[in-house]
C-alpha cells in the first residue's frame, strides 16, 4: 500500500512510499483511508519539537476518515463499505480516561493515518456523519471531539452563556460552531484582519484583534456588558493563559487544550483563587463523545471549516501551510 513515511525529522523528509498492508485481527477492522487532516501535534511530531523521539521511519498524522475494507471474524458492528472516523485514543470507548486508554494514540504511539490502509479496533470506530463529505469529516476525531468534550462534557455549556474562542485553528473554530449551535454568544480573537470577517461569517458575534488589544481580557469584558465570559478554551498556553483567566467571570471555566506558545505556564493565581475559576486540562474525548458529536452535526447540519485540500503527493506543501499559521480551519490531505 501507499503511505507517507517520515524518514528523518523535518517536513522535507516526508516521503510517499510503498509499505506492507497491515493484517486485520479477529476483533479489528481494516479501513481504507479517504482523507486526513493536520493538527499542531502532527507538526510537532514531524519536526520532533515535542521531544517524543518517535522511532523512524514512521507514518504520521492523527486525524482521518475512511471506508471499511474488511473486518475480522468476530466483528459484528461494521461491514465493508461503511464510512467511519478513525479514533485518536484507540482504546477509549466511554467514561473517564485511564492509563490503559492513554497508552495508545494514533500518530503518536502507533502508526498514523497517512497510509492507504489502517487497522482499527471495532469498538472505538464511529460512523461518519451522513451530511458531511470525507474532507469535512476529517476534522472531527481530534479537533471537533476536543471542542465537544471540553464544552459539552466538561464545561456543561448552556444556551444564553457567553464563550471566548481563541484564534482560527481546528479546535477553536469547532468550539465556535458548537457554541453557536448550542445557543451561546461567541466572542472570538484573532491576530489577522482578514480572518475577522471569516470568524463573523462562521457565527462569531464579536471579534477582537489581539494585536490591537494586547490585554484583550479588558476588551472581552467591555463587549460582554462589563462581565467576564462563562467559558474559554486556551489554545496557546504560556503567552495567553493569564489573559484567559482574566477573561472569565466568577466560577468561570478555562479549558487548557493547547500549547502553541509554550507548555510551561506562569501566571498569577490570585484571580484564579479569588474568582473560583475552574482550570481544566483535557485531551480529546472518547468514542461515545464522538458519536454524540456526530448526531449533533447531522441534526444541525453543521459544516466544519476547511481551509484547503491537498493530494497525497502534496503532503509537504500541506504541512508547510499548517506551519505558516495562515490557515483558517483545517488543512486536509485527500487520498
Amino acid at each position: 500500500m501507499q503511505a507517507i513515511q517520515l524518514e528523518n525529522y523535518g517536513i522535507e523528509n516526508l516521503k510517499l512510499t510503498e509499505v506492507p498492508t497491515p493484517e486485520v485481527g479477529e476483533n479489528e477492522v481494516l479501513v481504507r483511508t479517504t482523507a486526513v487532516s493536520l493538527q499542531y501535534l502532527d507538526l510537532l511530531t514531524v519536526e520532533n519539537s515535542n521531544g517524543l523521539n518517535i522511532p523512524l521511519p514512521f507514518i504520521p498524522v492523527s486525524e482521518g476518515v475512511g471506508v471499511v475494507e474488511s473486518v475480522g471474524k468476530n466483528v459484528t458492528r461494521w461491514k465493508k463499505g461503511d464510512r467511519v472516523l478513525i479514533p485518536f485514543v484507540t482504546h477509549w470507548e466511554a467514561g473517564r480516561t485511564t492509563p490503559y486508554h492513554n497508552a495508545l494514540r494514533t500518530g503518536v504511539q502507533t502508526s498514523g493515518t497517512l497510509a492507504e490502509f489502517t487497522v482499527q479496533p471495532e469498538n472505538t470506530l464511529v460512523r461518519s456523519p451522513q451530511n458531511l463529505t470525507d474532507e469535512e469529516a476529517t476534522s472531527l476525531s481530534v479537533a471537533g471531539l476536543t471542542a465537544w468534550a471540553m464544552l459539552v462534557t466538561q464545561a456543561d455549556i448552556k444556551a444564553g452563556q457567553t464563550i471566548l474562542v481563541q484564534g482560527s485553528g481546528g479546535v477553536s473554530l469547532s468550539a465556535l460552531q458548537i457554541a453557536k449551535m448550542s445557543g451561546l454568544k461567541v466572542i472570538a480573537t484573532t491576530g489577522s484582519k482578514e480572518k475577522e470577517q471569516k470568524q463573523k461569517d462562521l457565527g462569531a458575534d464579536e471579534v477582537i484583534n489581539y494585536k490591537d488589544f494586547p490585554e484583550w481580557s479588558n476588551e472581552v469584558k467591555r463587549l460582554n456588558n462589563g462581565k467576564g465570559v462563562d467559558v474559554t478554551l486556551d489554545v496557546a498556553g504560556n503567552e495567553t493563559i493569564e489573559q484567559s483567566i482574566l477573561s472569565v467571570k466568577e466560577h468561570g471555566f478555562v479549558g487548557l487544550v493547547g500549547f502553541m506558545s509554550g507548555s510551561k505556564l506562569s501566571f498569577d493565581v490570585f484571580p484564579l483563587i479569588m474568582n473560583y475559576i475552574r482550570l481544566q486540562g483535557y485531551s480529546v474525548g472518547n468514542a461515545q463523545d464522538l458519536d454524540d458529536l456526530v448526531n449533533a452535526i447531522e441534526k444541525n447540519n453543521l459544516k466544519p471549516a476547511i481551509d484547503s485540500v491537498y493530494s497525497i503527493e502534496q503532503t509537504q506543501e500541506a504541512f508547510q501551510k499548517l506551519k505558516s499559521g495562515k490557515a483558517f480551519g483545517k488543512v486536509v490531505i485527500k487520498f
